[in-house]
Order: C-alpha cells, then structure tokens, then sequence
C-alpha cells in the first residue's frame, strides 16, 4: 500500500466529516502525503492543513472541479493549488453559482415521480450550502425508504434517463485546466473508469486533456476495480501522464476504502506525488 491519498471529500462540498477529521482519518492510517480535493471549494483546506501538521503529514492544498466536455460531465482535480489565487477564486466561484438551480430542477424532476421536498431534505445534509449535490440529495432519499444505499439511489435516480437528473453546463475543461493551472497546480483527471465512454471515446479526451496542459491522471481510485487500475495505467504511460492516486473518501460506507492509503500503481507508471514526496516515489 502507498502512504498517499491525493482526492479525498470533507463537508464543505459532499463529504460527511469535517475537514479536520478527514485529515485525522488519514494521518492515523498512516498517510505521508495527503491532499483535500473539496468540489468547487477551497475553503476547508487550511483547517484540514492544521490538522496533518499536528501530525506531522505532508498536505497539499486541492480541489476538485465540475467540467463539462461535451456530453459528459468530468472531474479534474487541482493539486498543490494556491487557494487565494484570483483566477482560480472567481473560476470555483462560477461553478458553485450555478448549483442552487440545478438542485430545484433536480427536486421538481423527483417530485414528477412522487418524492416531493427532496431539496427541502437534501439541505440538511449540506452544510455548506453553496455546494448542494446530487449526494446530499441520495443521502435524503436513503433516509426517506426510496432506496437501501447511496449507490443504490445514483442507480436508481439522479443519473442521465433516470428521475432526478438534470442536464447542467459546469466549467469548459480547458477552463478548469487553465485555473488550475493559474494557481500554480497540477491538473489531474479525476477516476477516468468512472466516465460511460467507449474506448476511443477516451483516447481522444485523455489526447485533448493533455494538450489543453493536463499533467496526469487518477490510475488508481476507490472507483476503481483491478482492471481499470490495470487500463488506465496503460494509457498513462502511452500518453505520457504522471499516475495518481486518492481514495476519493466520502463518508465511511459509502465508498470502497477509508482515507491514507491506496494501492500501489502498475509498474512502470511515474508516480505525481514524487514531485512533493520522494521517499514514497
């Protein structure tokens, strides 16, 4: 296992823990790099940087950001970012503005279906109210019967052809890279096996990811199986991408591993965090 997790969640977007006991979680398992990757939000990552100093952990300041391209809604993850950078403010800004609509188009589509005051439920799980998601939104549904887990519900509802889905235009990925870019950080394309796209499909997004300036992408992922792990390290090495790898912890159950540790990444794959953490390279 490697001591490094480089896409976890705390409550200021979708996670369910603070952002303090997120990097807590991390350090106990013995993580020795670790980066918060709220979505559209840097604000925890100085309450999350306290904690692993306390504990003697390497942080890096992360986000995760909302791309559109094309038909399919991607993830690129921000690593090593500068939060105060004005671009990459006013770009995180943008994106979460456009959250509040998504979420009563989302609750109307539902309540067309019979679930009536899903957003009214839904806000109760977000405490940072300008990132309102469809996760807050299964988590209400799990606990109102209308499904046994969150899986279960992103199954059953919230996703393209299923109530509860709406289409919504998030940054252009060019832009997304070109924030992260601004704030002096390391794009990532975030759990690539995650994305509903044939296999050439693919290649010509991970041929256009890293010509608009990204640098490397998740190979190893907690939505990731042993085969994607395998694929996708592949590609990186075929397009010439550094490999990364995070949990992308949410809340324990509801994902395939707790935060800290990942597994280690195919051979031959150049690890990203060897740029801030050479003894784990």
């Amino acid at each position: 296992m490697v001591p490094v997790d480089l896409h976890c969640h705390s409550n200021f977007s979708d996670g369910l823990l603070p952002p303090k006991e997120v990097a807590r979680k991390a350090a106990e398992r013995g993580c020795k790099l670790f980066a918060l990757t709220d979505h559209d939000d840097t604000r925890g990552v100085a309450l999350a940087a306290e904690e692993a100093a306390l504990h003697g952990m390497q942080f890096l300041n992360g986000v995760e950001v909302s791309a559109s391209w094309g038909k399919y809604t991607l993830h690129v993850v921000g690593l090593d970012v500068d939060p105060a950078n004005p671009v990459l403010r006013a770009g995180l800004a943008s994106v979460r503005a456009g959250r509040d609509a998504r979420a009563q188009a989302m609750s109307d589509s539902l309540a067309r279906v019979g679930l009536d005051n899903v957003l009214e439920g839904a806000r109760k799980y977000a405490e940072n109210p300008e990132m309102i998601s469809r996760t807050h939104f299964a988590r209400y549904l799990v606990e109102i019967g209308a499904a046994k887990d969150t899986k279960s519900v992103f199954k059953k509802f919230l996703v393209r052809g299923k109530p509860g889905y709406v289409d919504h235009e998030w940054a252009r990925m060019h832009e997304s890279i070109d924030w992260i870019r601004a704030a002096g950080g390391v794009a990532v394309l975030a759990h690539p096996g995650r994305y509903e796209m044939g296999n050439e499909t693919m290649r010509v997004l991970l041929t256009e990811f890293r010509r608009l300036g990204g640098e490397a992408i998740e190979v190893v992922s907690g939505s990731h199986g042993a085969a994607e792990v395998g694929r996708f390290g592949r590609l990186a090495q075929e397009f010439g991408f550094e490999a990364s790898c995070g949990t992308d912890y949410h809340a324990t159950g509801e994902g395939a591993r707790e935060p800290g540790l990942n597994p280690d990444l195919p051979i031959g794959c150049v690890p990203v965090w060897a740029r801030w953490l050479q003894e784990a390279a």
